[in-house]
């Protein structure tokens, strides 16, 4: 069964439990220090027909990372314009996120970050409200935005864990 746009904010937001900047600011540690010493080979390993490996995961949050960053300074520069959606699993597939080299994605996965949390740390009260058009979800200011980012983190970061949790147990029964 395929999420609602708003079944998947409501899901994604449900991760948010401070405030958007500090979870955001925490992701690339986190991303690094789960990755710290895997095996590349068990990074680019899925879990199962279908869904996502690390690696995979790891280069979709990199890609993201992209987009928003041009959703952000769009939103800036031309507030209430379309935002195009994008689908995940086209880019995955013709993006080739299984050949990607992990450690590569996590380095510039940080530095896109950084990119813009410079300017998100920048708003003025009123640049927060500055809204686009989501072709799917409508409405989304900048504070809403930063929210889904976070949330999106969260979610991601989860899932890298459970993974690689999976992995160490199959490899100790072993």
């Amino acid at each position: 069964m395929t999420e609602t746009a708003q079944q998947y904010m409501d899901r994604i937001l449900s991760n948010v439990d401070r405030d958007s900047l500090a979870i955001q600011s925490a992701t690339r540690q986190k991303l690094e220090r789960l990755v710290k010493n895997v095996p590349a080979v068990n990074l680019k390993r899925r879990p199962s027909s279908g869904q996502w490996s690390v690696g995979e995961i790891i280069a979709h949050l990199t890609d993201a990372e992209i987009v928003n960053a041009y959703r952000i300074r769009k939103i800036l520069s031309e507030p209430g314009s379309t935002i195009s959606a994008y689908d995940q699993n086209l880019w995955e597939a013709n993006l080739n996120y299984q050949q990607r080299d992990p450690a590569h994605d996590v380095k510039n996965f940080g530095q896109l970050r950084d990119m813009n949390l410079a300017i998100l740390r920048d708003l003025s009260d009123e640049q927060w409200e500055r809204f686009g058009m989501h072709e799917e979800r409508g409405r989304e200011s900048l504070r809403h935005l930063a929210r889904l980012v976070a949330g999106h983190d969260v979610n991601h970061l989860k899932q890298i864990e459970a993974i690689l949790e999976d992995l160490q147990s199959t490899s100790s029964a072993a």
